[in-house]
């Protein structure tokens, strides 16, 4: 029988039996990571890495750099965070992630990530996140732009191993953050998506919570937002810690205004036997949201406001 893609990548050979360098730019080879990205200072360039498992991490300290696989899916890196924070803390002027493994980040304070987003827009694609306390987390106080897109994030998030709970993504920032084409699965605690920011889009998206454990919202804006959220499906698990609503909006302050927030054209179902009836949109703003038509499943009331 012959394995899946997604088996050879994650048991991929080490980089170094490649040949060559494993982490290249402009031609020029490197032997870990952190050489990599300190060699292009303040400019801006790609790394390309080669095949393996790497037990090894980095800080951006400045410029616009690119993490991209040399294959989709084959660069896995794993355990081993910089800071006691991630496996790649990003306070550059910009930073892209294409086509990297992350998983089994755990750190002391509970927030082990695959990326730590300090300062600099950031773009992912391509990219998985597996079995750590957290995803994507972090932003900045400005109008950074973050984007993912077609990335899986499974076997994330907690909320028993610190005072405050971690997320599959967990960001903030005064800018905007869209996550797109993605997968999320399996969550162990937590949210699975969290921002705080004022505009949002969430869309084409699956959160699929069948065999998820301790997990909470699917969506939390618990400062409120603008944007769209739609297109995505839902699939409510039973094993939850608060199974409430789907989508939850100003749960805890009202910072930004929600008015105009549009949520439309998604599938929401519940799994059999959960007889929970949560809120499909349940909101705290009292600001006048923009639901439009979503097909829900047998059990899910569309609104609720608190």
């Amino acid at each position: 029988m012959k394995r899946s893609l997604l088996a050879i990548a994650l048991f991929a050979a080490p980089a170094f039996a490649q040949g060559s360098a494993p982490f290249t730019v402009d031609g020029q080879g490197f032997a870990t990571l952190q050489e990599a990205v300190s060699s292009i200072r303040m400019g801006t360039a790609t790394i390309l890495i080669a095949p393996g498992t790497y037990r090894q991490c980095a800080v951006q300290a400045g410029g616009h750099i690119t993490f991209k696989a040399v294959k989709p899916g084959t660069a896995i890196f794993e355990s081993v965070a910089c800071e006691d924070k991630a496996a790649l803390v990003l306070r550059g002027l910009g930073s892209v992630v294409d086509g990297l493994v992350f998983r089994g980040y755990r750190v002391s304070d509970g927030n082990g990530a695959g990326i730590r987003i300090e300062l600099g827009d950031l773009t992912v694609s391509n990219s998985m996140f597996l079995d750590s306390q957290e995803g994507i987390l972090g932003g900045q106080p400005t109008g950074q732009r973050i984007a993912i897109d077609r990335s899986t994030f499974s076997g994330l998030g907690q909320c028993d191993q610190s005072p405050s709970c971690a997320h599959a993504i967990y960001l903030a920032n005064n800018g905007s953050v869209t996550v797109t084409n993605s997968r999320f699965e399996r969550g162990t605690g937590g949210h699975y998506v969290k921002l705080r920011s004022p505009t949002v889009t969430i869309t084409d998206n699956s959160f699929d919570d069948t065999a998820g454990k301790k997990t909470n919202y699917m969506i939390d804006l618990p400062e409120g937002s603008t944007g769209l959220i739609a297109r995505n499906t839902f699939v409510q698990g039973r094993n939850k810690e608060n199974h409430t609503g789907l989508i939850v909006v100003a749960a805890e302050a009202k910072t930004y205004r929600s008015t105009g927030l549009r949520v439309e054209g998604n599938d929401a179902r519940l799994s059999p036997g959960d007889g929970s009836s949560p809120a499909f949109l349940a909101d705290y703003s009292h600001d006048k949201l923009a639901l439009g038509a979503n097909r829900l499943g047998p059990g899910l009331r569309a609104f609720e406001t608190r």
